[in-house]
């Protein structure tokens, strides 16, 4: 049996099949699943596409992307009280994701845009946790 080499993410159709398969991973979890079904009710047809503009933003500097993402974690923070082990967990979940799939430069910056962003959502919103 061959084995299929990893491209890199390289277009939108790229960024969609990682988002779409990274919240295959959320909606299944057993840790972070009821943030987005029962404290956000996350409506995923309008998210999904929030979501392809985010990284798509982040990875190719489309300017598609138009939102605050650190004011919407605040609002669930203090509707749910987040927990920093959350932000480790979504890491892993989403780095898997990205290894599964991709495997490049642009690969690898995904995998770091995100610890960085998950780094600082710990750092606003656990200021004591230090």
């Amino acid at each position: 049996m061959k084995k299929s080499i990893k491209k890199d993410l390289t277009n939108n159709t790229d960024i969609k099949l990682l988002v779409d398969s990274f919240y295959e991973k959320i909606k299944k979890d057993n840790s972070l699943s009821y943030i987005f079904s029962d404290v956000a009710k996350t409506n995923w047809e309008k998210h999904l596409p929030v979501m392809y503009r985010f990284w798509e933003n982040l990875l190719f500097y489309s300017g598609t992307y138009e939102g605050n993402p650190m004011e919407l974690h605040q609002k669930l923070h203090h509707f749910s009280n987040l927990r920093p082990s959350y932000f480790d967990h979504w890491i892993e979940l989403f780095n898997s994701t990205v290894d599964e799939l991709f495997k490049g430069k642009v690969a690898d910056m995904a995998k770091q845009r995100a610890s960085s962003i998950a780094a600082v959502m710990k750092i606003k919103l656990f200021p004591q946790a230090k």
